[in-house]
């Protein structure tokens, strides 16, 4: 099979497939969840009934129907509709389907839809090789997409979609796709299954439908028919399925706060085990392992700063390692990179600084830049004294000559004030070297 295809969803589904997929809604009338996009005179909802499509992009959880809206759009649009992932494509698939999209367009004015899984997985090139063709309306993409828009897609392509956000399902919502799997499925029906504790399903599934789907078919095929011909699925036996025991971490909820507020707390007290603790209590409840890394990148510089700068650099550089290798060996850059954090030299000034300028921006009249600090590069301006009297550092003992480059009301103000800790504490020393000549100069 080429690794991009036209699929109409009306197409019979295979016995072998998962049970997730063979009770996949083709209709919106049997998708569950998302209301907020699909309720009726929704967006979402609005834009497939009336067949106006334009370029989205679907963000979401595992689980939550983005690759069935496709499909969906699929089932209803009067559209050719082609399909990729991110994961097997390249920029010639990309190119392939375009070719075929104005080749529609030109011989039957015929629009065509391309839907491309895990689109955060595509890189620059090959993001930028939809750029025209979305532009141009020569294609109309569809997008899904677990990560944050704003970090994974590009801004050309961003500024050219929609962003739609899908949410995790909740309880009500995972128990009419169980029921509908349940009561419809070729295989499961046949059967009479008693599951002991539903809610327990509901917390493994984490609110992906998919993962819910999957756990309760091997579930199922587990366990034999009893004496009465029911297959009694218990919480052990759901366990077994899971091959997990459940982690109380809701990652929208009040555990998620709490637990990354620990995190964050554990590596600015210096303490590497409880640091290393909660990220694993996060890491076995699901969390996205780049929102560790992103908030370990605000931390080096919020409050390890310049007392440890290499600190920053430790934290980019795992949130970059992470997008590479993925879990489950992710796990061991997070570690790493929060070892070296909760164990680094701290100081906030840096944060403290930039704080306590905001309020003056905000509190202060906007002054105006001092002349001799301004730019010149017309003769008007020189005339004007733009860039008068400015003191080139590199000219003096030092690099450093006294200079005022703060406006006359600020003048005297000290945003940063750094620690004794680290690198920091020479910092300071240089900088109290600095401040002592100004002191002095502004007595003479």
């Amino acid at each position: 099979m080429e690794l991009f295809e036209y699929t109409k969803p009306e197409s019979k589904r295979s016995a072998n497939a998962p049970l997730a997929e063979r009770v996949r809604p083709r209709t919106l009338a049997e998708f569950v969840g998302q209301s907020h996009l699909l309720g009726e005179g929704k967006p979402l909802r609005l834009m497939i009934e009336s067949d106006e499509l334009r370029s989205i992009i679907l963000w979401g959880p595992p689980g939550t129907g983005k690759t069935t809206l496709a499909r969906i759009v699929a089932h209803h649009t009067n559209a050719e509709f082609f399909s990729l992932n991110a994961v097997a494509a390249g920029v010639k698939d990309v190119r392939d389907v375009i070719a075929k999209a104005e080749k529609l367009q030109k011989q039957a004015g015929k629009r065509t839809v391309l839907f491309i899984d895990e689109i955060h997985r595509f890189n620059k090139a090959q993001q930028d090789a939809l750029l025209h063709s979305v532009e141009d309306g020569v294609i109309i993409l569809i997008g899904a997409t677990t990560e944050n828009p704003s970090f994974e897609v590009i801004s050309p392509l961003l500024s050219r979609a929609r962003v739609y956000v899908l949410e995790s399902l909740g309880q009500d919502e995972l128990q009419k796709i169980l029921d509908h799997a349940l009561a419809t499925d070729s295989i499961v029906r046949q059967e009479k299954v008693d599951i002991t504790d539903r809610e327990f399903l509901f917390l493994l599934s984490g609110g992906d439908a998919r993962m819910m789907l999957n756990g309760l078919e091997s579930a199922f095929y587990f366990v034999k028919p009893d004496s009465s011909g029911i297959r009694k699925i218990s919480k052990r036996v759901l366990e077994d399925a899971f091959q997990r025991k459940y982690t109380i971490y809701d990652k929208k909820g009040e555990q998620h706060y709490d637990t990354i507020s620990a995190f964050i707390k554990s590596m600015r007290g210096g303490d590497p085990d409880a640091a290393i603790y909660w990220m694993a209590r996060m890491l076995d409840g699901g969390e996205d392992p780049k929102f560790i890394a992103r908030r370990m990148i605000v931390l080096a510089s919020e409050d390890i700063g310049n007392a440890d700068p290499f600190a920053s650099v430790v934290a980019t550089n795992c949130f970059t390692a992470v997008d590479y290798v993925g879990m489950p060996e992710a796990r061991i850059i997070l570690s790493q990179a929060a070892a070296y954090l909760a164990s680094a030299p701290k100081s906030n000034a840096a944060y403290r600084a930039v704080e306590e300028a905001l309020a003056d921006v905000k509190s202060l009249p906007n002054v105006p830049v001092p002349l001799h600090l301004r730019n010149a590069p017309t003769s008007l301006m020189k005339d004007l004294g733009y860039g008068d009297d400015y003191k080139y550092g590199h000219n003096f003992e030092n690099n450093f000559i006294e200079q005022q480059y703060l406006p006359d009301s600020l003048k005297d103000k000290l945003y940063y004030r750094p620690s004794e800790n680290g690198k920091e504490k020479s910092i300071k020393e240089r900088l109290e070297g600095w401040w002592k000549k100004k002191r002095a100069n502004s007595k003479e």
